[in-house]
């Protein structure tokens, strides 16, 4: 079993200070929270930035400032977001991968989420593919649905996806697959056989999501982005305390973590 590939999703597109005072919002704040991760045993930052009133942006020279100030701390890998935020254009979610990081997310499909929708024509999937091709850069398929991971293979078959594809089981958001330890159970069984996956419970199911994709070889995504608590009612201290939490069970169950240097011969990023 390889070892633990572990993912800081520290800031999303939702999360406010008013949800928790600790999210980071400026490059300075991310680059720091970044490095606290890492110095946790991160070994992946998924990036989302925001403006200057702390509201979501794909700009793409807030990106290259926050993802310098990362690189000059540490030697992570960063994976930049090309959904952004509900109700912004292909154009602008695609626009970081200009900067060729090592990873960006692909979302395969449409998804409802909450009171909106996740909006991913089958144009704009391959445009983003063929983006990422483009510049070199190793795409994650970001799975909400079942359906997600079928496209996906199509796409390969298109020669716009190159194997082996690495997965991540978005769960548990509303209008997206529930997260249940079944679910999991069922997206894996779908995956390629030469896939690696990674598995970000929303809310409370990332703790026993987490604990399971442990157990069963997958890797694991924690941060605000995806749950502000440590325990029900109790926030979590910071992104970094989440990601302590992991390597803590990861090690406790005997399985070891990936340093980024491991985490790339581990994804297949040269």
């Amino acid at each position: 079993m390889d070892k633990l590939i572990i993912t800081a999703a520290m800031i999303g597109a939702e999360v406010t200070s008013q949800d928790h005072p600790g999210i980071p919002i400026t490059p300075q704040e991310i680059a720091k929270a970044g490095y606290e991760c890492y110095k946790a045993g991160a070994s992946i930052i998924h990036l989302h930035v925001r403006n200057l009133d702390g509201g979501p942006t794909q700009d793409v020279d807030i990106f290259k400032k926050t993802m310098e100030l990362i690189k000059e701390k540490c030697d992570v890998i960063i994976q930049v977001s090309t959904g952004g935020a509900v109700g912004m254009s292909p154009e602008e979610r695609i626009a970081p991968v200009m900067l060729h990081p090592e990873m960006a997310t692909l979302t395969t499909g449409s998804v409802n989420f909450g009171e909106d929708v996740f909006l991913n024509s089958p144009r704009d999937i391959e445009l983003f593919a063929l983006k990422m091709k483009e510049y070199g850069v190793k795409p994650e398929i970001e799975v909400f649905d079942t359906g997600m991971i079928n496209t996906a293979i199509r796409l390969v078959k298109k020669g716009l996806l190159v194997s082996p594809l690495h997965f991540d089981m978005v769960m548990g958001v509303p209008g997206g697959i529930a997260g249940t330890p079944q679910n999991l159970l069922n997206l894996v069984e779908l995956l390629p056989v030469d896939s690696t996956w990674t598995v970000a419970g929303i809310g409370r199911a990332e703790l026993p999501l987490g604990i399971m994709a442990i157990i069963l070889g997958g890797h694991v995504r924690v941060g605000f982005e995806d749950n502000i608590y440590y325990s029900r009612g109790i926030l979590a201290e910071s992104n970094a305390q989440l990601v302590a939490r992991i390597v803590r069970m990861s090690r406790e169950l005997g399985r070891g973590v990936a340093t980024p240097e491991e985490a790339r011969k581990i994804l297949g990023i040269t």
